[in-house]
C-alpha cells in the first residue's frame, strides 16, 4: 500500500503542465478563484484510475496515445500563449488573467499523456498486486484523486505566498513569460516523446 502512495506522490507532485499552471494562478492572485481547476484535475485522475483499473491497459493503445498526445500538445501550447499575452498590474485588479476552471483542469489532465502513463502502472500492476479489485478500485481511486487535487492546489498556495511578497509588476510579467516558455517546452517534450519517437520507430520497423 505504501508503494502506491509513494509512486503516486512522486508522479503527481513533480513539476508538469498541470502544476505549473497552478503555480501561475497563485502568483497572479487567483489561487482561490481557480479551485475548480484543481477539482477538474482530480476528476480526470479519478476517471483514469477507474478506467484502467476496471478495463485494463487495453483501453489505450499506441495509436490512440499518439492522437491524444497531439491534441494535448496543442492544448498546452494554447494555454501558454494565453499566459504570454496576459497583462499584469498590481493593485485591486492584480491581473486580467481569468481564473482556471473545472473544465480546463479536466481536459488538460485527460489530454496529458504523462498522466495516463502515470496512472497505468498503479491501476494495472500495483492495484492487482495489492489485492485491490472491484469496489476497492473505486475507494482507492477516490483517495488518489483527492491526492491529485492537492498537487496543483499546493503549487497555487506556494505561488500565492510568493506573490504576496513581490511588489514589482515587472516580475509577474517576466514570470508569465518564463511560465509560457516552460509550458511550450513541456508541449514540445511531450510531442517528441509520445508522438515523434513512436512514429519514428513505426516507420523504421516498416
Amino acid at each position: 500500500m505504501i508503494e502506491i502512495f509513494a509512486y503516486a506522490i512522486g508522479v503527481m507532485y513533480t513539476p508538469g503542465p498541470v502544476n505549473l499552471l497552478g503555480l501561475n494562478t497563485g502568483l497572479n492572485g487567483l489561487a482561490k478563484a481557480s479551485a475548480g481547476y484543481y477539482f477538474g484535475v482530480g476528476s480526470a485522475m479519478l476517471l483514469l484510475f477507474l478506467s484502467f483499473g476496471w478495463l485494463g491497459s487495453a483501453l489505450i493503445d499506441r495509436d490512440s496515445l499518439i492522437i491524444i498526445s497531439v491534441i494535448g500538445c496543442g492544448y498546452i501550447a494554447t494555454l501558454a500563449i494565453k499566459i504570454l499575452k496576459a497583462k499584469v498590474t498590481l493593485g485591486e485588479d492584480a491581473t486580467n488573467q481569468r481564473p482556471l476552471r473545472f473544465r480546463q483542469g479536466l481536459v488538460l489532465q485527460l489530454l496529458n499523456p504523462k498522466g495516463m502513463v502515470a496512472t497505468l502502472p498503479i491501476a494495472t500492476i500495483q492495484f492487482p498486486s495489492a489485492g485491490i479489485h472491484g469496489t476497492g478500485i473505486l475507494v482507492w481511486s477516490l483517495v488518489l484523486a483527492i491526492l491529485a487535487i492537492g498537487a496543483p492546489g499546493s503549487y497555487a498556495v506556494v505561488g500565492h505566498l510568493l506573490g504576496k511578497r513581490i511588489e514589482n509588476p515587472h516580475f509577474f510579467k517576466w514570470f508569465n513569460r518564463m511560465m509560457a516558455a516552460l509550458l511550450l517546452y513541456v508541449a514540445g517534450s511531450i510531442g517528441y516523446e509520445f508522438v515523434y519517437l513512436p512514429l519514428a520507430r513505426l516507420y523504421c520497423v516498416a
